[in-house]
This record gives structure tokens, C-alpha cells and sequence, in this order.
């Protein structure tokens, strides 16, 4: 026998979708902040290469040095200078050139008098590249060193090695990946908070029975309404009629229950003339035809005989009719040429076609999409949940395979159904 994998609840999945969700944007913060990490040091190192670069081209000792010609002389005299300056600035080198790029201090010894291994710039003005050298790999910064006569007596370059700012960036990570993984703690708990807020009030069902049960909840709530407005009505005529009876005015008596019965009627043939009727949906057009005549508005209903069945359940189709004509009725009720009308007709290939129109003032074009949105209403909230009707009714509907649009004006929500599935017989 085949095993069917456990389905997991809506809590659970909940839970699995948040922890997925933060741990992706944990690695997304994280990444950047490497990321930043690493600009930051290179940029910390050409700070730091400029200004020592620039600050030693403009000390009276490198200057007089370089001045005085003598390159034996200037060598003896700034090279403990500069190796000072690269142990206290933290720099991996400091080298003093003249005008044409010899080499006069360097921390190497062997390499003075030796070229300069970089970009010399053609014109006197500072220069930051990165350059392989006699130490590797690095980022440096060379600057024009100007006499008192603005006359150009030699450069100085001050450099850190690749490897240095890699060891800066190392330094940074353990904060990063820290952030990160404080992100990821924090996440987690959101998860398990929204696990135990989605288990209380969904339980262990999984999220199609959950829909199902908030398709039943609204399918109850608007068919309830419905019957209510029904027997309040048939209540009211019918102690009418008995006062009218007790007063002995019976043709009066006589022509408002006639009148009753025969406004039920008409709607209850059209119902009964479908090949594949359903009682709760016509049920449901009842009760809402009380309705709307409660709150004084006209009421239409059109339903081609050859309409077929809907591949709706009872629960889901009056879930799906009641929310439109609820949202109807309430659009209509608030302007003063008040009109409902509902279209149950065959579709093109087979399938069918519910339309729900009403003379409210209509949906702006730009909500169109968003009012199916979870949550989202037009109106202020009220004890049914404003906001879950139109996003329940998408979701039943695209489930099915079919789709909803609305356009106006007049505003019409369009329900297009497919065929519904063929039953077979029992062998």
C-alpha cells in the first residue's frame, strides 16, 4: 500500500515560510555587510596612504632634504624619518624619491637608489593606484614634494600591502556574520511566535481545510443573513395579513399573501429551470431577495435555464455568490438609484458565468487588483471581517480554475467557471 506523505498545517507552514524567509535575508545582510566590510578597508587604506603620502610631502625636513641635492645626504637623513612614520601610522612603507623616481628611503635598504616601482605622474599632483611592488600587492599614494620656489624637488609614495587590508577585513568579519546571526535568532522566534499565533486560532489543519473552513464560516454567515431578512419579511406580511383578516378585509389579506407567494415564485422557477439546480444557492437568492427589498433595493435576478452546474461545492458556490451580492447590496445602499442585479448563464465552453452588478459608485481602475488583496476593504471593520470576503472569493474561485474580474461602470464582478467535473458511475 502506498504511503502518503503527512500534510503539514497552515501553522507549520507558517513557520517553514518565515524561518525561510529570514534566513535568506540574513545571508542577503550578511553578503552586504562583507561586502562593506571589504570597501570599507580598502577605502580606510587610500585615506590613510593620502594623507601620510601628503602630510610627508610637506614636512620641512623632506623638503630641505630633497632640496639640498644631495641624494647620500637626504637618504641618511629621512630614511630612520620614514621608518618611523610607517611604525607609527601603521603603513607598510614609505618611499622618498627624487624628481625622476630613484629611490632615496624604502624599508628595504637594498632597494634605495633602485627605481620607483609605480606610476610616476607626468604632471605635480598626487596620485592613488594599486601597483605590485617590491612588497607585493598594494594600495598607495604618491605625492609631489614643492619647494618654497613651487619647483618640484622630489615624491614621496606611502603604501599598505593588500594583505594588510585583508587583514583589516578580517578583523570586521566576526561582526558581520554576528549581525547575521543575531538576525537569524531574532527570526527564528518570529517563526515560533507565528507558529503558536497561527495554531491557536487554525489548530493543526492543514491550509486547504482551513480555507475551507473560512469558506464555510462566510458561507453560513451570508446565507444566515439571508434567511433571516427572508422571515423577517414573510413575518411582517404575514401579520399584516392577519390584522387585515381579523379587521375583516380579507381580499386585502388575500392579495399581499398572493403577492408574497408570487414574488417567491418567480424566483423559484428560475432556479427549478436549471437542469442541475442547487438548493442552497437558490435558498441563498431567496433570502437575499428579502434583503435587498429590506434595505429598498431593486432586486434582479437572471438565470438561463441552460446554465450547467457550477464545479463549485454548495458551501463554496454560496460563499462565493454571497460575498458579491453582500458587497453589492452595500455599494447600492449608499447612493440613491439603488439596484442589484445577479446573471447565472453558460459559458462558452461549457463552464459557467456569474456576474453580480450594482449602481454603487464603483471601483477606481487603480483598486481593481487590490481590493482582492487579504485584508484589504474599502469599509471600516466590522464583526464579519471586512477584507476576507473578496480575497476568499478569488482564492475559491482560482482554485477551481477559473477567474474574477470587475469592471465598470456599472460595477460587475464577472465569475468565470469551468466545466464541472463528470461524475462516474459505480461499477
Amino acid at each position: 500500500m502506498a504511503q502518503t506523505s503527512p500534510v503539514r498545517s497552515a501553522a507549520s507552514r507558517v513557520f517553514v515560510v518565515l524561518l525561510v524567509a529570514v534566513v535568506v535575508t540574513a545571508a542577503l545582510v550578511a553578503l552586504f555587510l562583507v561586502v562593506e566590510a571589504q570597501r570599507a578597508a580598502r577605502d580606510e587604506a587610500e585615506r590613510l596612504t593620502g594623507a601620510a603620502a601628503a602630510t610627508l610631502a610637506a614636512s620641512p625636513e623632506v623638503v630641505d632634504a630633497l632640496s639640498a641635492g644631495d641624494e647620500a645626504e637626504a637618504s641618511r637623513a629621512l630614511e630612520p624619518y620614514a621608518l618611523e612614520v610607517i611604525d607609527r601610522a601603521g603603513l607598510d612603507f614609505v618611499t622618498v624619491m627624487t624628481p625622476d623616481g630613484t629611490r632615496i628611503t624604502h624599508p628595504d635598504p637594498a632597494q634605495i637608489g633602485a627605481p620607483y616601482l609605480g606610476t610616476v605622474p607626468a604632471t605635480p599632483q598626487p596620485l592613488t593606484e594599486e601597483f605590485r611592488g617590491t612588497l607585493g600587492p598594494s594600495v598607495r599614494t604618491i605625492a609631489p614634494v614643492i619647494d618654497d620656489h613651487d619647483a618640484l624637488v622630489g615624491w614621496v609614495a606611502a603604501g599598505v600591502t593588500t594583505e594588510s587590508i585583508a587583514q583589516t577585513f578580517v578583523r570586521r568579519l566576526p561582526l558581520s556574520l554576528g549581525i547575521a546571526a543575531a538576525l537569524v535568532l531574532l527570526g527564528v522566534g518570529g517563526a515560533v511566535i507565528a507558529r503558536r499565533v497561527t495554531r491557536r486560532f487554525a489548530g493543526d489543519l492543514p491550509p486547504g481545510q482551513l480555507r475551507d473552513a473560512v469558506s464555510s464560516y462566510e458561507s453560513i454567515r451570508t446565507l444566515g443573513e439571508a434567511l433571516r431578512a427572508q422571515t423577517h419579511e414573510h413575518g411582517n406580511r404575514l401579520h399584516t395579513a392577519v390584522a387585515l383578516l381579523e379587521l375583516g378585509r380579507h381580499d386585502e389579506a388575500i392579495e399581499i399573501l398572493t403577492e408574497t407567494s408570487r414574488q417567491s415564485q418567480s424566483l423559484v422557477d428560475q432556479v427549478t429551470a436549471r437542469r442541475h439546480g442547487d438548493p442552497a444557492v437558490g435558498a441563498l437568492l431567496l433570502g437575499k431577495a428579502s434583503q435587498a427589498k429590506e434595505r429598498g433595493i431593486d432586486w434582479h435576478v437572471d438565470i438561463e435555464p441552460a446554465t450547467p452546474r457550477t464545479p463549485l461545492s454548495p458551501v463554496d458556490a454560496v460563499s462565493v455568490l454571497g460575498n458579491l451580492i453582500d458587497n453589492a447590496l452595500d455599494a447600492a445602499a449608499e447612493v440613491e438609484d439603488r439596484w442589484v442585479r445577479v446573471l447565472l448563464r453558460p459559458g462558452g465552453d461549457g463552464g459557467i458565468v456569474l456576474e453580480v452588478s450594482d449602481s454603487g459608485r464603483g471601483v477606481p481602475e487603480a483598486l481593481r487588483e487590490q481590493i482582492f488583496a487579504q485584508g484589504y476593504s474599502t469599509k471600516a471593520a466590522d464583526p464579519h471581517g471586512r477584507g476576507v470576503g473578496l480575497a476568499l472569493v478569488r482564492s475559491v474561485v482560482v482554485e477551481a480554475g477559473g477567474s474574477v474580474t470587475v469592471t465598470g461602470p456599472p460595477t460587475t464582478f464577472r465569475v468565470v467557471l469551468p466545466p464541472a467535473p463528470r461524475r462516474r458511475g459505480r461499477a
